[in-house]
């Protein structure tokens, strides 16, 4: 039992879930409610929800150990009043406010002495409807609740009213008290303000009883809320006045550009704005996904895997800079490469796609980029950011790109330092977000101290705005697909040995780009083909680029049956179609020079190691611990998850080859690692359950699709 005695000071919905939550489990002895309103206090003991109840504050909470208030805002500081004198000198005292600043003041002013046992705390949590009559015990299960407990705050109270929330199934997170009144102004209380105002619009215009009579389910889930307790939400509008009218007032000057551009027939920028919308929604709302792969299966037939996402970021970003119309077919829809997209038609470039993956660019040329109204959000691709912090390095204004969670993870000194030696000015702590100043940027001759092709790609992109020659020089082989699109485009870039190099000042020219298939997708069903007895397919249309068959070199090694056919050169690519059959594998040390060129698609390459016979042993693969996940680590865990012996090093992992099992594996939200181990239920001897798979789309929005089409056993 964690808490002796329990006064709830409001038993509604809030407070009488909270009851009923710690009854369920146990973790309360006596609870005590109080309120104003006696029949709601009867019918609460008649539900069992509490077991007493006193009309008094002040009788309610003697004796008490723990005190949960519960009431409107504007009733917070009386309350306070109210039980000050008759609280035990131990009791600890939490509320559930939505204002945090505002019940702080309160409580300091009228708790005195018991201030220090005072826990702020708000839960994340709620329905329309209030009430002790629409409580319920499951209301806080997987849901936040935010503590802003101060720094004289004791420490055991935030523990005990920490403890207490988790037992109910919420997760607990800690947070400033400025930082959670903004949060919150944007995220509940200015929408709760939409829907009231809309409705209150609707409900005053002639036609009220058609609009009503006709509104569809899109109308209906947006103004629910609008049927909240309207008192509460009076009192939050002045309790969190400042942060509300901040938020009311940047979203009233994006309603107004919204409305111009409508006015104007202004096509482009009503794309973005939906277009950028979409794109966040879509991130912070996915669902959890997880995949669940039964064992065994045959792939057979032919198959054509969504486009390069390489060359699909490429084709925006330099089609966006080109002058005249750029066209690209096979533009890969994924979240990262629309969130470059989105990134430029916040710029000013009107792009126009359609569902079949065709892209129209409308260039702006080199100097042509418009400053972005906000800050540039790149959701999980590591790739824009890395690119465009050269492309915006040269820009004649300053730019802030933001990503999500992941992102924010990634390392971004490989660029940010090169970048500074050129004259670019940036803010940054190593990681996103970046702040990039307008300045003038000079060539420099820069010598890579990590194969990266994205440093690379960067650096040659910052040259185009650059004074003189910019020249990167590679210690290793990576993929060449912004130097052989840039010569596609007209721009002259130079190779010499392992130095790459460009003048700036250049132009672009449109141009049409066919984008292969992703050998970095593809190899999903390579590796498939050949571990799944009996297997035999075509991959269709797929890039062979040089510096980028690294996956195929490998798997030939290992003793995988792979032919290449119809080869050919499109728009400065080589592509071929590719046929896979099944084959037995054996270990094998690999080469380090094939490492670069297949740095992507390790992870599935250690199912192959996993399938065949013998030990694989990787060296030199350091990258990969900064990837979406340390993919070193993460597929070594998996690995040994599903019963392989796998020993993860500094810079890469020895295998031994062996039996799959079956299991459950956290892929981290790294997409390569989720599709990976779906790839290795073709060979367990169980099912596999892959959690947190959303990301999959970022780089393989059908994968599931082709997957099940193919023969592989996914739901």
């Amino acid at each position: 039992m964690l808490i002796q005695r329990l006064t709830i000071i409001g038993v509604g919905l809030i407070g009488g879930s909270l009851a009923r939550a710690l009854k369920r489990i146990g973790a309360s002895g006596e609870i005590v409610g109080c309120g104003r309103n006696i029949p709601n206090l009867q019918h609460a003991i008649e539900l069992g929800v509490i077991d007493r109840y006193d009309t008094t504050p002040a009788e309610a909470v003697k004796n008490a150990d723990l005190v949960i208030v519960a009431v409107p805002l504007g009733a917070m500081a009386e309350t306070f009043a109210c039980i000050r004198e008759t609280l035990s000198p131990q009791a600890i005292i939490t509320d559930v406010g939505s204002a945090k600043a505002s019940v702080i003041a309160d409580a300091k002013q009228h708790l005195k002495q018991h201030f220090s046992r005072f826990v702020p705390g708000h839960p994340i949590a709620g329905t329309e409807k209030s009430g002790v009559a629409a409580s319920f015990a499951e209301l806080f299960q997987n849901r936040r609740v935010i503590l802003t407990s101060l720094p004289e705050t004791d420490l055991q109270a935030t523990t005990l009213v920490k403890t207490m929330w988790e037992q109910t199934g919420a997760e607990v997170v800690e947070m400033s008290v400025k930082h959670h009144d903004d949060v919150l102004a944007a995220t509940s209380h200015l929408p709760h303000l939409l829907a009231y105002s809309l409705v209150d619009t609707l409900a005053t215009m002639d036609d009220r009883t058609e609009i009503f009579r006709f509104a569809a389910g899109g109308f209906r889930d947006f103004t629910r809320i609008a049927s909240s307790d309207p008192r509460m939400w009076h009192d939050i509008c002045f309790a969190n006045k400042d942060a509300i009218l901040n938020v009311l007032e940047h979203f009233n000057s994006n309603l107004a550009q919204l409305a111009e551009a409508i006015r104007q027939g202004d096509s482009q920028n009503i794309t973005r704005i939906f277009t950028k919308a979409k794109i966040a929604r879509d991130k912070y709302f996915e669902r959890k996904t997880k995949f669940i792969v039964k064992p065994g299966g045959t792939i057979q037939g032919t198959c054509r895997v969504p486009g390069d996402k390489s060359i699909s970021h490429r084709a925006i970003m330099l089609g966006a800079i080109a002058q005249g119309t750029t066209q690209v077919k096979g533009f890969l829809q994924g979240e990262d490469t629309l969130a470059t997209l989105a990134a430029f038609t916040a710029m000013g470039v009107s792009i126009e796609k359609d569902k079949n993956g065709h892209v129209t660019i409308q260039g702006v040329g080199l100097h042509g980029l418009q400053s972005p109204k906000a800050p540039l959000y790149l959701g999980n691709s590591g790739t824009s950011m890395r690119l465009l912090s050269g492309l915006m390095a040269g820009q004649r204004f300053s730019v802030e790109m933001r990503g999500d969670a992941s992102l924010t993870r990634r390392p971004m000194r490989r660029v940010t330092e090169p970048l500074t030696k050129m004259g670019a000015q940036i803010e940054t702590s190593g990681t996103p977000p970046l702040k990039i100043m307008k300045g003038h940027l000079q060539g420099i001759n820069y010598t890579m101290p990590i194969a990266s092709a994205q440093v690379k790609s960067c650096l040659l992109l910052a040259g185009l705005y650059a004074n003189g020659t910019t020249s990167v020089t590679e210690i290793a082989p990576t993929r060449d697909h912004t130097e052989r699109m840039l010569a596609g485009f007209g721009y002259t870039v130079k190779r010499k040995g392992q130095t790459i190099s460009l003048q700036g000042g250049g132009k672009l020219q449109g141009m049409l780009i066919d984008v292969p298939a992703d050998i970095s997708s593809a190899a999903f069903f390579m590796v498939a083909a050949t571990i799944a007895p009996g297997s035999d397919i075509l991959l269709e249309h797929v890039g062979i680029n040089p510096t980028r068959t690294g996956v195929l070199a490998i798997l030939k090694e290992m003793g995988a049956n792979i032919s290449l056919h119809n080869q050919r050169n499109i728009g400065g690519e080589p592509v071929a179609d590719i046929r896979v059959c099944a084959s037995t594998l054996h270990g094998i040390n690999i080469p380090q020079d094939q490492v670069p060129l297949a740095i992507d698609e390790f992870p599935v390459l250690f199912i192959a190691a996993a399938c065949a016979q013998g030990e694989t042993v990787l060296t030199g693969a350091k990258e990969l611990r900064v990837k979406e996940s340390d993919r070193i680590q993460v597929m070594a865990d998996g690995l040994q998850a599903v019963g392989i012996n796998a020993q993860a090093t500094a810079d890469g992992m020895i295998i031994q080859g062996g039996q799959i099992q079956g299991g459950v594996i956290n892929s981290h939200g790294d997409h390569r690692i989720a599709m990976a181990f779906t790839i290795a239920a073709l060979r367990a001897k169980k099912t596999i359950t892959i959690e947190d798979c959303a990301n999959v789309a970022t780089s393989f929005p059908n994968f599931v699709n082709l997957a099940q089409t193919a023969g592989i056993n996914i739901t």
